[in-house]
């Protein structure tokens, strides 16, 4: 029997807060972290609203002078990865550095600082190209940061999956630990693309919502007048271990990270397959990671972004994977107060799975009116649940037919 792996510490900066207990409160309260964009003139685009961080200051998580040199999606990482540790009270030695794991993902990487050096290389030359913009924008920026940050030496490095990469790297992370490659994991992701580029780009895929006058009511995630998603940003991080290991210190373990699964759509570039196949096996390999039954399951954090076809396509994923089973589990999609923090939503509703779990209150799906008979399931409409559950799924789909699937048990 495999031992298990466990949670001993989180850590979030995002749109609804700059630490766990902070957004828990603001998530279950149904507030909205969307308002008009104020990090970049937007007047050109017509999108003009997103889930922005509010109130961060670098300088509160680390040297005023290194943050300088740091993408903000860098910055976020860190600070996430501060308060994991914090609350794991999980000490970096000498002798155990080697043996601990930073996988840190990001879909894009810092945006912002390649956008901005086009822009300077264009107006003012090269010369004035800045010599931290590799570190600043290179997707892994984040993992190699938190290492140098606490002196953690073990593997480091990034996921890429579009918005499943924060899942994709917390599932490797428990396969490292599970094989014994590693003692513990600092894992999660962060993303910043709330620029003029990230939001110019997504609105010509036709994902974004334009509901710039009306914004306190989007998105609306299985809605059948929904209209597309709004960009978020943020990071999460989750500091693993195995349990004997984490009894041995004394550590308070917050939930059991019991399984993962992964698979790809091999359909479209940004569609998801019609039917959720992908997603249905990818949930499938989860629970069967976790050595669980479909029956266990009394949660679901949906990908739930609001668009057409990703809402249509994941309830029949659900539908596939559970059957009728599927209309007597609470689905919600926290998209609708944090917006898509695309490759960083995976590592925080991996987080929202775990307080489901220790507060026994389901978080809701928020802006939803009108059903979709496409949309039929239990999305937990409007309003926090109170229920008691021993496991959930969170579901990440990203661009490219990624899928990826966290389960997390309660600890016992």
């Amino acid at each position: 029997m495999q031992e298990k792996i466990v949670i001993t510490g989180m850590g979030t900066v995002n749109p609804l807060g700059l630490n766990v207990k902070e957004t828990w409160d603001n998530l279950v309260a149904g507030v909205s972290g969307v308002a008009p964009i104020t990090l970049f003139d937007s007047s050109p685009l017509q999108v003009h609203i997103a889930a922005e961080v509010k109130n961060f200051k670098p300088e509160n998580f680390m040297d005023a002078k290194e943050a300088r040199r740091r993408d903000r999606f860098e910055q976020f990482a860190v600070a996430s990865a501060k308060e994991a540790l914090a609350q794991s009270g999980l000490q970096i030695t000498e002798e155990n550095a080697p043996r601990i794991g930073v996988i840190i993902s990001s879909a894009i990487g810092g945006l912002q600082s390649l956008q901005d050096a086009i822009l300077t290389n264009h107006t003012e030359g090269p010369r004035r190209v800045s010599p931290f913009l590799i570190p600043m924008l290179m997707a892994n920026g984040g993992a190699g940061m938190v290492a140098i940050e606490f002196g953690i030496k073990g593997p480091c490095f990034s996921v890429a999956s579009a918005c499943a990469s924060g899942s994709d790297g917390i599932g490797t992370a428990l396969m490292m630990l599970r094989t014994g490659m590693i003692d513990a994991a600092v894992t999660g992701a962060a993303e910043t693309t709330i620029t003029s580029t990230g939001v110019a780009a997504f609105d010509r895929v036709g994902a974004m919502s334009r509901h710039n006058d009306n914004y306190s009511m989007t998105p609306q995630p299985f809605d059948k007048n929904r209209d597309g998603l709004v960009m978020g940003e943020g990071g999460a991080v989750l500091v693993l271990e195995r349990e004997s290991d984490a009894k041995a210190r004394g550590a308070t373990i917050f939930a059991e990270l019991a399984g993962y699964g992964a698979t790809a759509d091999a359909y479209h570039v940004t569609a998801p397959h019609e039917h959720g196949q992908g997603g249905a096996a990818a949930i499938r390999m989860a629970l069967s990671s976790a050595q669980a039954n479909i029956d266990e399951v009394g949660y679901i954090s949906a990908h739930g972004t609001g668009t057409l076809l990703n809402d249509q396509a994941e309830t029949r994923a659900v539908k596939s994977a559970f059957g009728d089973l599927a209309y007597k589990i609470p689905i919600s999609s926290t998209k609708s107060m944090t917006g898509h923090m695309m490759g960083a939503t995976g590592a925080l509703e991996a987080i929202f799975c775990v307080q489901a779990i220790r507060e026994g209150i389901l978080p809701p799906t928020i802006h939803y009116e009108t059903p979709d008979p496409e949309c039929d399931l239990d999305y937990i409409p409007n309003k926090a649940r109170e229920a008691k559950i021993s496991l959930a799924i969170s579901n990440a789909f990203g661009f490219g037919g990624h899928n990826a699937v966290l389960a997390v048990r309660k600890y016992a």
